[in-house]
């Protein structure tokens, strides 16, 4: 999850926006049965620095299925206030672990008061 889809999602968030405020979204990965999604918040942090936020959940679409709601209700795809989602803390830890990897970040990540996980990676625009 963190190559296919939450790594460009950051890269294409930070070429368009401008610094200074922080921008985000979400983005999903998943097959018939679940799908993955992942709220991504970046900020610039520093000159060639980026502050990135991370939660993810899983959808599961049989469950759905199951209890007759099919596709799941859209608020299942969002983070409170907006929707419903509940992050899961394992699978974060576990996506922004190979994004740090991936991305050199500066230092291990650090919790959010809003259940994200950050981290600090060096970035120049090209």
């Amino acid at each position: 999850m963190a190559r296919a889809v939450v790594e460009p999602a950051i890269l294409e968030l930070v070429r368009h926006y401008p610094r200074g405020r922080p921008f985000s979204t979400t983005v999903t990965c998943g097959g018939d049965g679940f799908s993955m999604c992942a709220h991504v918040r970046a900020q610039w942090a520093a000159p060639g620095q980026v502050r990135i936020a991370l939660a993810c959940w899983v959808v599961n679409m049989d469950t759905a299925r199951f209890l007759g709601d099919t596709p799941p209700d859209s608020k299942e795809m969002r983070l409170p206030p907006e929707g419903t989602a509940r992050w899961d803390e394992d699978l974060t830890s576990r996506v922004i672990g190979h994004l740090a990897t991936r991305m050199n970040a500066l230092a291990a990540a650090l919790p959010t008061a809003d259940e994200h996980l950050t981290i600090t990676v060096p970035f120049a625009l090209t």
